[in-house]
């Protein structure tokens, strides 16, 4: 089968962007995988994203307090966590008893 080379992704991705074609179609008429078409068009759609945005200095001023606050928090929930899993194996081990969830689907 004879494979067309197709170099000028903008002109494809603008055709698809006009929204008369899909990728499959694309793909028949120059021969290209409509996943890569995907692709070509979600990494242009991500850059024109990223061009768009943006962020002035004073939004990112009170940005590192919170962050420390919030990753505060995140290692007091991670002592908890380990506090919990201490005192169950614990128990199990005491006990003698399993005392977990097991996971799974009942029947």
């Amino acid at each position: 089968m004879e494979r067309k080379i197709y170099l000028n992704k903008e002109i494809l991705i603008a055709e698809y962007l006009q929204g008369s074609t899909s990728y499959r179609k694309l793909g028949k008429k120059y021969k290209i995988c409509s996943r890569t078409i995907n692709t070509w068009v979600l990494n242009y759609k991500g850059k024109t994203k990223k061009q768009i945005v943006n962020l002035s200095d004073q939004d990112l001023a009170p940005l590192p307090s919170d962050v420390k606050q919030l990753q505060a928090e995140l290692r007091k929930a991670q002592l908890k966590n380990k506090l919990l899993e201490t005192i169950i194996d614990t128990a199990e081990e005491d006990l003698g008893i399993d005392i977990r969830k097991k996971s799974g689907a009942k029947q």
